[in-house]
């Protein structure tokens, strides 16, 4: 491969940090740039809200890569520095410090960033995000200090991270209170039937839910937060605030440089199966990548960890020229309290029709289908292993399934992927 091409990569995340190790795995000898606007080499996400904001994991554990691993397979890391501008024509990259890096082929991986609370409060310290490494810290300083043991840590949104956090507050003994608009944990994701399940799980730790409410109001006391307000009227006090009501795809880079955006319902730089922008020497990979269905114009835009994981090698390997097509079933994975979680596919609320059960929800553990028209579009096993690669096939296969035989635990979840015939299902009821 041409030792003379430079290829940078934005963004010093997990996906990033995939795509510069591929690039090298597959034998390109050219220069790999990779550009992080924080000082901490690339790390990964998901221990944020779970092992590491509970103090069962250390600092170095998050990292990807050991720090040496860079040097030593001659990938450049530019830390602590943001990239303010594309230039398409000369082909280079302006950073905030006015340095210009070249490149031959450019891959985005900027990821997403905090959605921010309108309300009055948010100056208040002790209002807290979780999306970098040092949010974490500053978190797990307010869940440990001395002093306000008895006030709770309120949680805006009960969605993956709020939920995770809240698991990590209850271990920590601090106590928590979650709003959240919806009727149920997760609601637009998974629907009420599972929502109504993670509810149950954190109500038996201690956690209380307000729901069909929001935060009306931040207040504090000598800068520092004391309390909220809810629109529905109730004042609480609060140790500290967080606000986990999602996070918004970082395209102000792509969009000043001209690329193609997804429609606002989805955000993020739209791309092709190759993970390619509407410019072909640029590409783009993880949370900020909205990417193309089939042949149509809908787009999907996945933040999870495992699409990160995937999706930064198979942008390398498009930059390297190979035929790439990247179409993984979407796949999540959660851990809260001795609850874990693994969910594949995708069924936001109002696309199916039902909830299949394999095994008893009551005792946390089972796998929930989503079907729709009899086709599984999701599964999620909850303290059930081992399972993953045939809900991946299932969702992937597009057949039709008998709910009964689905739910039945003695029929295998791999003959049911496969089409296999599986005779006359002896249990099991639809939920």
């Amino acid at each position: 491969m041409d030792g003379t091409q430079t290829y940078l990569i934005i963004g010093g995340g997990l996906a990033g940090a995939k795509a510069a190790e591929s690039l090298r795995a597959e034998g390109f000898g050219g220069r790999v740039i990779l550009l992080g606007d924080e000082h901490e080499q690339p790390y990964e996400r998901p221990p944020l809200s779970k092992d590491y904001l509970a103090g069962r994991a250390d600092r170095g554990s998050v990292f990807v890569h050991p720090a040496g691993w860079y040097a030593a397979h001659r990938v450049e890391l530019h830390l602590g520095q943001p990239a303010v501008a594309i230039d398409r024509h000369r082909r280079e990259v302006r950073l905030g410090d006015g340095t210009r890096l070249p490149y031959d082929r450019l891959l985005l991986t900027t990821g997403a960033e905090p959605r921010r609370l309108g309300i009055p409060g948010t100056e208040l310290a002790g209002v807290h995000h979780l999306r970098r490494l040092a949010h974490a810290d500053h978190l797990r300083g307010a869940l440990t200090a001395p002093g306000r043991e008895g006030d709770p840590l309120v949680i805006a949104g009960a969605g993956w991270i709020g939920l995770e956090v809240a698991a990590a507050a209850r271990t920590l003994g601090v106590p928590v209170v979650v709003v959240e608009p919806e009727p149920t944990p997760l609601h637009r994701v998974l629907g009420p039937e599972l929502g109504e399940v993670l509810a149950g799980v954190h109500a038996e730790r201690g956690v209380t839910f307000l729901f069909v409410d929001r935060l009306a109001a931040i207040e504090g006391r000598d800068g520092i937060v004391s309390g909220v307000r809810t629109e529905g009227g109730a004042r609480l006090p609060a140790r500290a605030v967080l606000a986990a009501i999602g996070a918004a795809p970082r395209t102000a880079l792509a969009a000043s440089a001209g690329l193609e955006l997804a429609d606002e319902g989805v955000g993020g730089i739209a791309v092709d199966a190759a993970l390619r922008t509407s410019d072909p020497r640029i590409f783009a990979a993880g949370d900020v990548a909205a990417q193309e269905l089939g042949s149509g114009s809908d787009r999907r835009r996945v933040e999870h960890w495992a699409n990160a994981l995937h999706a930064g090698p198979a942008a390398a390997r498009a930059m390297l020229g190979r035929d790439v097509v990247f179409d993984r079933v979407p796949y999540f994975f959660s851990d809260q309290y001795d609850l874990g979680i693994e969910y594949s596919g995708w069924a936001p609320a109002g696309d199916y029709d039902r909830v299949v059960w394999r095994g008893d929800p009551e005792r946390r553990e089972a796998v929930a289908f989503w079907l729709r028209g009899g086709r599984v579009l999701a599964g999620l096993s909850m303290n059930v292993w081992d399972v993953t690669e045939a809900v991946q096939r299932l969702v992937r296969s597009g057949r039709e399934v008998d709910p009964a035989a689905l739910a039945d635990p003695d029929v295998p979840l791999a003959a049911l992927a496969d089409g296999e015939p599986v005779g006359e299902a002896r249990s099991g009821q639809g939920g």
